[in-house]
Parts: structure tokens; C-alpha cells; sequence
């Protein structure tokens, strides 16, 4: 077997000197029709993702050009794993450093963020390039105000040399120069920019396709040279809403519109079938690869990335239910208030409390599955309560020992039952209330809770994608 990667011998003096380097998979279970289809491991970097070669970079090329000096922070704006990258590199280098996010980015990558030593700014997702909130204007204002240096990735020539110089030499020496195209995608531009001119110096027949989030502006601009207004996509990391200043869009032969919905179940399939934990772009990258293959008659030779981990997804496109909360999953449709519960109690989606459990319990259970109300019931499955955090707070407030008395003391008793033939106009006066929903069949038995998030849920998932 070829090896590729680091030696795992070889001890280094930095985790900075792991970047690069990753390792080349070929996929064997995957349908790409007549084409091999390889995917490059860009997950292996000590940073998680592609990014970590481009922080690198741009850090090293503003320290020689003088921008940026001992005591002077970085900020950057970024969709989260460039943030990473440079949270990393900052931290080996000495530098602190503040990110601004837009608030569509998983909570797992704040939270690395933060941990890394970073500050963290969000801003607003739904606004365009040029709005005082848009994530990179927020940057820019805070890096011209504090007289920071502002790392710009989008405009910043140091991110193509990245790839030019590491990522693209790579790919080429792993595919042993015979590779016939290279699936990429654009969020800074600086992969595409890089790998590509690299590539096609290499060979000029090489195609460039970009896979790119369904309502991003740049497929119809490969395609048909054509601007459209920005839609709303929820895959991380690439998609634009601009063109950046070094992507080189004449690069491309092909781009792929692909919907959050296939990117989410191709990166789930590729977990399942070749044991890649990969985020949400890969999804993107690797669906496209797969139709650009199936579109081919004749055998080739193709690549993409996996541009990062997938553990920073545990909480989003891997976990089923934040799946079915955005609609993405289909559960059977009864047409009533069935198809307002969240978690199903007949198919145990759901936890429930036992009348005798410590409040202290409740509580850790709370907070393990981030839940604020949950049903008690007896052991003959009958629900004899309601627990969520007032009632907690008003136990516990004035007597911490009632953390260890049952929940049944405390437990709200004045239920409100619906038949799960009821209409959803019975929810509001009960919401209005301050109360949730128990749901019941004919026979009275439980089938789940109702709350006012839920049927905010329902409503949204009703608006056309």
C-alpha cells in the first residue's frame, strides 16, 4: 500500500509541521459508474480540515510583508474552519485572535473556537455582501476600528499560493499524473484557484468542476453566464453569495447546483460505505463527483476532498432528528397533531421521567438532550405529569435539598390532553397559557408532547426550499 502521509515515526517539533501531506482514498463502494473516484483526505490535517494549509500561509506571508507584527491581533471572517486554522496557527505563533461566524454554523465549531482560545462574533446569515451585519463587513469594520490585521481570505493571494504550492502538487503526485478531473468547491476560491491552475499546468485537459450549494450565485455564472439573486442554503463552508476577488471562475468546465438534502444523505452514505467522516461540503463535492461520473461513457480518473471532519456535524446532519426538524427526513403523515410531535413516545424517540426520579436526574437529562419540558409517567405508561425548568427553579430556589426529592413533588398535574385528531388551533389557547401539549390516541394512550417550538417547526417546514 502506498503511503503518502506523515511518517508515523517521525517526531516533529510543531503540530504545524502535520499540515499537508494527507492522505489519498479510493473509493470502492460508492456508485461512480465507469470512473475510479478518489477522494483526498484533507480531514487529516491537525486542524480537521483543508484550511489549516491555507492559515499557514497567510499568516507566514503577512509576517514577511510586515502586516502583521508581535502584539497585533488577526481577525478573520469565516464560515468556521478557516477560523479554525488560524485559531490553531495563531496559537502556535503567538498571536490572539477574533472570529466572525455567521450564525448558521454549527455549534460544534464555536465551541472548538472557543476552546482554542479564540474569540467568537456572530453575525447575521441572511443578509448579502455589503450590509453593515454581513459577517465579513463586521470584520473589516472591527479590523479598520482596533487596527487589527484583517486576514481577508477572500482577497488574499497568499490562500491560492496555498494550494498552488502544496495541495495541487499532491493531488498529482497521488493520482501518478493520470487523473481526467478534480471536483472542487468555492468558498474563499482559493482551492479551485490553486489546485486548478496547478493542475491544468500539469495537464490542460484536466477538467475543473465545482460543486456548489443549490441557491449559491456561482453555478448559473459557470454555466450560463448568468447572475442570480443569492438563495439560502444550510451547507457549511462553500457557496457564495459574491464572487471572491482570487477565484478564477475561467477555470471551470462544469458546475453542479446540490441540495442540502443530497449533500446531507451522500456525506451520511459516505460515512456508511467507506468509513469517511466528512462535514456537510464534502457531501456537496463528493454528490457532484458522483453525477459528473455517471455522466461519462467512457472510463476516468477523478478527485475531490474531504474538506473536513465530520465531528463537527455530530449535532446537525448526522443526528436524525435535527434532520427531521428541517425537514429533510419524511416521517409517515397522519394529517393531525401526530405530525407535530417531535419525538414519537410509540416509536421511543422520546424521554420521559419516572414519578419517583431525583429532581437532580431530571435535570442532568435536561441538559444531556437540551430539552426544557418533559412528561412523567407511571409505570402503566399513563402520563401523570409535566416537568420543565420553572418548576424545577421554584422547587430548588428557596430549598436546595428538594434537588434530591422525586419529581412527582414538583411535577405540574393540571394537564392538558389533545386527541391527535384535534385541530392545531387547540394548541394556541394552551401555548397562551404557558402550557404544553399531551397528545393521545382514541384509547388514551401517549403518544407524545406538543410544544410551541414544535409547532413553530411545523409551520416553517410548510414554506416552499
Amino acid at each position: 500500500m502506498q503511503q503518502t502521509s506523515h511518517d508515523s515515526l517521525t517526531v516533529v517539533e510543531s503540530i504545524l509541521d502535520l499540515i499537508g501531506n494527507t492522505p489519498m482514498l479510493k473509493m470502492h463502494n460508492m456508485d461512480a459508474g465507469v470512473c475510479e473516484l478518489f477522494v483526498k483526505l484533507e480531514s487529516q490535517n491537525p486542524g480537521q480540515s483543508i484550511k489549516d494549509r491555507i492559515a499557514i500561509s497567510m499568516i507566514k506571508k503577512a509576517q514577511q510583508d510586515g502586516q502583521l507584527t508581535p502584539g497585533v491581533r488577526i481577525i478573520e471572517a469565516t464560515a468556521g474552519n478557516t477560523g479554525i486554522a488560524l485559531a490553531l496557527v495563531a496559537s502556535q505563533m503567538g498571536y490572539e485572535i477574533t472570529v466572525v461566524v455567521p450564525d448558521k454554523m454549527s455549534e460544534s465549531k464555536i465551541d472548538h473556537l472557543r476552546a482554542m482560545g479564540a474569540q467568537v462574533i456572530l453575525a447575521r446569515s441572511d443578509v448579502e455582501k455589503g450590509h453593515p451585519e454581513y459577517y465579513q463587513d463586521v470584520a473589516e469594520r472591527l479590523a479598520t476600528e482596533n487596527g487589527w490585521f484583517f486576514v481577508n481570505q477572500f482577497s488574499n493571494e497568499a490562500n491560492v499560493a496555498a494550494h498552488y504550492g502544496s495541495t495541487g502538487p499532491e493531488l498529482w503526485q497521488q493520482m501518478g499524473g493520470n487523473i481526467d478531473a478534480v471536483i472542487i468547491g468555492v468558498g474563499s476560491g482559493g482551492t479551485v484557484t490553486g489546485v486548478g491552475r496547478y493542475l491544468r499546468e500539469q495537464n490542460p485537459e484536466i477538467q475543473i468542476i465545482l460543486a456548489d450549494p443549490e441557491g449559491s450565485v456561482l453555478t448559473p455564472l459557470v454555466n450560463e453566464n448568468k447572475q442570480v439573486p443569492a438563495g439560502e442554503w444550510l451547507i457549511e463552508g462553500i457557496g457564495e453569495d459574491f464572487v471572491p476577488a482570487i477565484t478564477d471562475l475561467d477555470l471551470v468546465t462544469k458546475a453542479y447546483w446540490i441540495s442540502d438534502k443530497e449533500s446531507f444523505e451522500v456525506a451520511r452514505t459516505l460515512l456508511q460505505k467507506e468509513g469517511v467522516l466528512a462535514g456537510s461540503s464534502t457531501g456537496t463535492l463528493v454528490a457532484a463527483a458522483l453525477r459528473w461520473c455517471k455522466e461519462q461513457s467512457e472510463p476516468k480518473r477523478v478527485a475531490t476532498f474531504a474538506c473536513d471532519h465530520g465531528s463537527k456535524y455530530l449535532s446537525k446532519m448526522f443526528n436524525d432528528y435535527w434532520l427531521m426538524d428541517q425537514g429533510f427526513i419524511t416521517r409517515e403523515s397522519h394529517g393531525d397533531l401526530r405530525d407535530l410531535i417531535a419525538r414519537r413516545h410509540v416509536s421511543r424517540e422520546d424521554f420521559t421521567l419516572k414519578p419517583n426520579l431525583p429532581v437532580i436526574q431530571a435535570i442532568k437529562m435536561m441538559r444531556l438532550y437540551d430539552i426544557s419540558q418533559m412528561a412523567v409517567i407511571d409505570d402503566d405508561g399513563h402520563v401523570v405529569g409535566i416537568l420543565d425548568e420553572s418548576d424545577i427553579l421554584l422547587a430548588v430556589v428557596n430549598d436546595p435539598k428538594n434537588f434530591k426529592q422525586p419529581v412527582c413533588h414538583f411535577m405540574t398535574t393540571k394537564l392538558s390532553t389533545l386527541s391527535s385528531n384535534g385541530s392545531i388551533n387547540k394548541l394556541m389557547p394552551l401555548f397562551a397559557e404557558d402550557k404544553v401539549a399531551i397528545v393521545v390516541d382514541n384509547d388514551d394512550n401517549f403518544l407524545g408532547l406538543v410544544t410551541k417550538i414544535d409547532l413553530i417547526h411545523h409551520l416553517r417546514k410548510q414554506l416552499p426550499r
